[in-house]
């Protein structure tokens, strides 16, 4: 098996379960535009977070990394009529090529990006007493992962659903001799949760058009 097989079994899943949408397009398409990185989650992955968020029943989510917003347009169609999706992401270029392509998904009511460093933002809504979120995507630079974490707790209520994407780096999280600053980060942070009794993790290697990788998925209890 090589990449260019993976990518072939998610097109075979995305044309059979998700089809062409005009919203997801074209936040892709304007991303590609902008020159933004083609980094965000495969159609297939976007629909798992869509997914989950459902099967939790969320009414607020946290999204931390915006990029052009494709994944915010996925979980942020799995919320009620009354939910909200909160986005935080540090390119302000980013930022608006976000906005506009939540805009014209008709979402603009529900998310809410907001700029700058994560872990600001993050330390913001702390102060200003923000109420906790049932969801939460992390999936921006894994070496503050650790940092992240710490906040998403105290923004956090038992229940909460905790996924941090990116988690396999095509197998250098479990190579030791790798120091690389992401992946001492992600390996910090699974340490801190099995490290939480409260906490409860697994994790998940994908294959695919996003080459070796995977998910960690946390659920946070009492």
């Amino acid at each position: 098996m090589n990449e260019q097989t993976w990518q072939a079994v998610d097109d075979w899943f995305s044309e059979r379960l998700i089809g062409a949408d005009e919203a997801l397009d074209g936040a892709l398409a304007a991303s590609a535009k902008a020159g933004l990185r083609a980094i965000n989650v495969a159609p297939n992955q976007g629909k798992f977070l869509h997914l989950l968020a459902r099967i939790q029943g969320a009414r607020r989510i946290l999204e931390i990394g915006t990029l052009g917003g494709y994944s915010a347009i996925w979980l942020a169609r799995a919320l009620p009529g009354d939910g909200v999706l909160v986005s935080l992401e540090f390119n302000p270029d980013n930022a608006a090529v976000a906005r506009a392509n939540i805009a014209r998904a008709g979402l603009g009511d529900k998310v809410t990006v907001v700029t700058g460093l994560a872990l600001d933002s993050l330390d913001a809504m702390l102060r200003d007493g923000a109420a906790p979120f049932d969801f939460v995507f992390i999936d921006a630079d894994k070496q503050s992962n650790p940092q992240y974490l710490e906040r998403v707790l105290k923004l956090a209520r038992p229940g909460t659903v905790i996924v941090a994407d990116n988690v396999v780096r095509s197998g250098r999280i479990a190579d030791a001799s790798d120091r690389d600053a992401d992946v001492v980060g992600l390996r910090e942070y699974f340490e801190r949760v099995t490290g939480d009794a409260r906490l409860d993790t697994t994790a998940v290697q994908t294959v695919g058009s996003k080459g070796w990788d995977g998910f960690a998925i946390t659920i946070v209890g009492a």
